[in-house]
């Protein structure tokens, strides 16, 4: 039987996924996690503690696992193990991507120098550098151009992403982001990335690569307008209604944007932006759609993203990788920072045609806060149908089912 080593950090809810996954490709598991004695019962199967933050440490660690017990893949289920991953299995032989590229792939600033080495699409930037003052700003603003998004470099999920109309707008964002990054533990001498902000739709766009080669599994419309301030994310919905010319460009960009930074092997998860046929890339990264996102999809093999990743870097038959039918999720939105103390409404959103299931993933009693303070969702609402617009009708109806419930007063920034 082959043996995984899921890379799963103590505060996801993303595992179980990937686990069902594994149970149903016959693939024994092993969960490496910080904590592993607090992950054991809950997994259900044998742990290996894993200091996900020191990717060296984290492999030396792997490594002496694997001469006890042989490991056939690594895989990382969110942005913290994959450099982990790719280290590892570098020094194991096994399917991976190279380590530098996946570093640049978790740093916005490194991510933008290797596409525009190789002249990928994407927005203008430039970094402002810790400490700057209010001249320092205007100036490179002025360098980027107007109206420009201010985001740290190595945070996710629309956390500290903010845009600025104006130069007195981008100082005030400026001093703005650099909080939220300190707050969420960024080195306070980190640099900022100032990009021009592209107009245009934002699509996302699930991959795979395979010998380098990006096989493109599903590309994702975001139909709700992401033009700020901030860059909340809410529905997705899948096969894509863009113009065959802008789709080409989003396809065409995101494959040279994977060239550009070195990946090889694994999936692929891209922010695009595309206008009047000319793509920009707005993001890459080494790993499957985040939250419980990738449940939208469903294959012609039947099999699910994660068992696709799984067998891919087992070295097992792909099949086909054509994703079946119309479908979507709503992302739920936070209303406000505080205290969650309910969601109401959630067996009438269940009800409407067309959703298949509702999770809310975040406790009752736990604090919150909406983008650009924190970096989670409520929970997740799927939806399928006979063609996209359905879909998207589908859960904006279950969308006005729910009723968010907030005692406000509480913000701690980690929601």
């Amino acid at each position: 039987m082959a043996r995984l080593l899921l890379l799963v950090p103590s505060a996801t809810y993303r595992a179980r996924d990937f686990l069902d996954a594994a149970r149903a490709l016959g693939v024994e598991v092993v969960i490496g996690t910080e904590e592993a004695h607090a992950l054991a019962e809950l997994m259900g199967g044998r742990t290996l503690e894993v200091p996900l933050d020191d990717p060296n440490e984290a492999a030396r660690v792997i490594v002496a696992h694997d001469a006890v017990l042989p490991i056939d893949a690594v895989i990382a289920v969110d942005d913290v193990g994959t450099l982990v991953a790719a280290e590892a299995s570098a020094q194991l032989g096994l399917r991976h991507n190279p380590p530098d590229a996946v570093a640049a792939t978790r740093d916005k600033l490194a991510m933008r120098a290797r596409l525009a080495a190789m002249e990928v699409p994407q927005p203008a930037f430039a970094a402002l550098r810790a400490g700057a003052g209010p001249e320092e700003v205007a100036a490179v603003v002025g360098a980027v151009g107007l109206p420009c998004v201010i985001k740290p470099t190595t945070l996710s999920g629309s956390q500290g992403v903010l845009r600025a109309d104006t130069v007195a707008e981008a100082q005030a964002v400026a001093e703005r982001v650099r909080h939220i990054a300190t707050a969420a533990g960024v080195d306070p001498a980190a640099a900022l990335l100032v990009e021009q902000f592209a107009p245009g739709p934002e699509v996302a766009v699930e991959g795979l690569m395979v010998t380098g080669e990006l096989r493109a599994l599903a590309v994702f419309d975001k139909p709700d307008p992401l033009d700020g301030p901030a860059f909340e994310e809410t529905i997705y919905v899948t096969p894509s209604r863009l113009a065959p010319g802008d789709l080409a460009a989003v396809l065409a960009a995101t494959s040279a944007a994977t060239v550009a930074l070195g990946l090889v092997e694994g999936p692929v998860h891209a922010e695009v932006r595309v206008r009047h046929a000319r793509a920009s890339v707005i993001e890459v990264a080494a790993r499957t759609i985040g939250g419980l996102c990738s449940r939208t999809l469903s294959f012609s093999t039947g099999r699910s993203l994660e068992e696709l990743v799984i067998a891919h870097a087992l070295g097992l038959a792909l099949g086909e990788t054509g994703a079946q039918g119309a479908s979507g999720v709503l992302m739920v939105p936070i209303p406000r920072a505080g205290t969650l103390v309910g969601v109401d409404g959630q067996d009438e959103a269940r009800q409407v045609p067309g959703v298949t299931e509702l999770q809310i993933t975040i406790a009752t009693g736990r604090a919150v806060a909406p983008v650009p303070e924190g970096n989670r969702y409520l929970g997740f609402v799927f939806a399928r149908d006979s063609t996209p617009a359905r879909v998207e009708r589908a859960l904006r109806r279950a969308w006005a089912c729910l009723e968010v419930r907030v005692e406000e007063g509480v913000d701690d920034g980690t929601a």
